[in-house]
């Protein structure tokens, strides 16, 4: 009975459990309660049948056996809960890891499928996937990829991909690639993605987009880069874009320029694109409008919504059919107030945005040699009293870039400050090209100009050569 009592003392735990190990414990003085429960009714055996009991419990060999259990338990079970305190990032919720790995360049987000098992396939249902210009040049210094190696590694990432895609971002190298069958493959496997966003800039020579570009018509900003559209694209099935933008891009001389609808389009980039006259859309919540060296673009066309707020443009029409209400920002880019054409676009619309608010100029610089055109019918009309007949009421801001600081720009920015009741703010940044025994005379003359604002601010950048 003594050794019997023995025992039960000497498997009561060292020190009662705190508070906090409890949910620790709480299996070990389980397992000693059904211990005890045992050597009870083994005890009471020995007794009725006279078996010496400690013989017959150190026979069965089952004490030093449980306690050696109880200790390999509770350490792995220590071990366990630190490391599961340690991995916090792979008990967050998959929405957030998916977070984490759009954040990290894409070599470094598919490595993490070596950190264990749970981390094998998060990289394969990544929303962005971006194979930009950035991470071509990393992987090109290593010469990691031959001849075409580049669209085919991108191919295998994309074989693996799972799920959708919000963001697709593919950049076509200088190389010598055989063809553009690779390229068509990745525009073929990532039209199946439910794209929202997709980039493609194309530094090679131009791609003519597949047909089942047409296919993605979740889009929601396209970005394309030296491409030709194909007859069989309709852009009619982009009606959810918000932005689009198109640098070196040839519509196509056999299209029709069916009208497209674009009832969402928000944005529109157009720069050094061919054929434009082509690119014939409706817009009607247009608020933001770039043109640039698009001879052939039709701007008074494009110009013809109601929610228009920024536009910049090389050339503007002479007329305007309608007021742009809501212009409060219009830039002149590759300007020549000296070019009677650009100087009657640019009256015309400061007459037809009653509502503008800012105003920035940049002049192309040329050589008086290579003028291809006479200042003097320019130069005639800002000195004629009628040149600008209405008050710029809620022009605040001007800036003027590359100021040559001729006759004709002295008499531009005379009208501008006449005509402006509610000016703040006027910068002129000079040229480099500018005479520096001129700069100060210059200064001199414009601070003489009358204004009709009384707070007016005159800004002169580079003044000093």
């Amino acid at each position: 009975m003594h050794e019997f009592i023995a025992l039960m003392l000497l498997n009561l735990p060292a020190r009662p459990p705190d508070v906090f190990e409890f949910g620790v414990y709480f299996p070990y003085i389980f397992f000693q309660l059904q211990s005890l429960l045992a050597v009870s009714f083994q005890f009471v055996i020995s007794l009725a049948y006279n078996i010496p009991w400690s013989n017959h419990y150190t026979a069965k060999n089952t004490v030093i056996p449980w306690l050696s259990q109880l200790v390999k338990v509770k350490n792995h079970t220590e071990r366990f809960l630190t490391c599961a305190e340690k991995d916090r990032i792979s008990n967050l919720p998959q929405h957030l890891i998916g977070s984490i790995l759009e954040r990290l360049p894409i070599e470094d987000a598919v490595r993490t499928s070596v950190l264990s098992k749970r981390w094998r396939y998060n990289w394969t249902t990544m929303k962005v996937l971006l194979f930009d210009k950035q991470f071509y040049e990393e992987f090109a210094e290593n010469g990691a990829f031959g001849r075409n190696g580049f669209i085919r590694t991108i191919n295998d990432v994309l074989s693996l991909h799972n799920g959708p895609v919000s963001k697709f971002s593919l950049h076509i190298p200088r190389t010598d690639l055989d063809s553009f069958r690779e390229v068509d493959q990745t525009m073929l496997l990532i039209s199946r993605k439910s794209l929202i966003e997709l980039v493609l800039t194309n530094s090679n020579r131009c791609y003519e987009l597949p047909s089942y570009v047409s296919s993605c018509s979740e889009l929601r900003n396209l970005e394309l880069e030296n491409c030709i559209f194909n007859p069989l694209v309709k852009l009619e099935v982009f009606s959810n874009l918000d932005r689009l933008c198109l640098k070196n891009i040839d519509f196509g001389a056999d299209s029709c320029g069916t009208l497209v609808t674009l009832p969402h389009l928000r944005r529109l980039l157009l720069v050094k694109c061919k054929n434009v006259y082509n690119f014939n859309i409706k817009a009607s919540k247009l608020d933001s409008l770039t043109v640039f060296s698009c001879p052939d673009a039709m701007l008074l066309r494009l110009l013809d919504t109601p929610c228009l707020i920024f536009l910049s443009a090389e050339k503007i029409p002479k007329w305007l059919p309608d007021a742009v209400n809501n212009l409060t920002y219009l830039r002149l880019v590759n300007f020549q107030l000296g070019d009677l054409d650009h100087l009657h676009g640019a009256l015309c619309l400061l007459r037809n945005s009653p509502n503008l608010e800012r105003l920035c100029m940049k002049q192309l610089l040329r050589e008086p040699q290579v003028m291809d055109y006479d200042v003097g019918p320019a130069l005639n009309h800002l000195e004629s009293p009628n040149c600008l007949d209405q008050t710029l009421n809620q022009l605040q801001t001007v800036e003027i870039e590359s100021f040559e600081g001729s006759r004709v720009e002295l008499l531009f920015i005379k009208l501008i400050l006449a005509q402006s009741p509610s000016l703040e703010m006027l910068t002129i940044e000079l040229s480099d090209t500018f005479d520096a025994h001129k700069r100060l005379n210059f200064a001199m003359d414009v601070m003489r100009f009358p204004r009709a604002s009384t707070k007016a601010e005159l800004i002169l950048l580079n003044l000093e050569p």
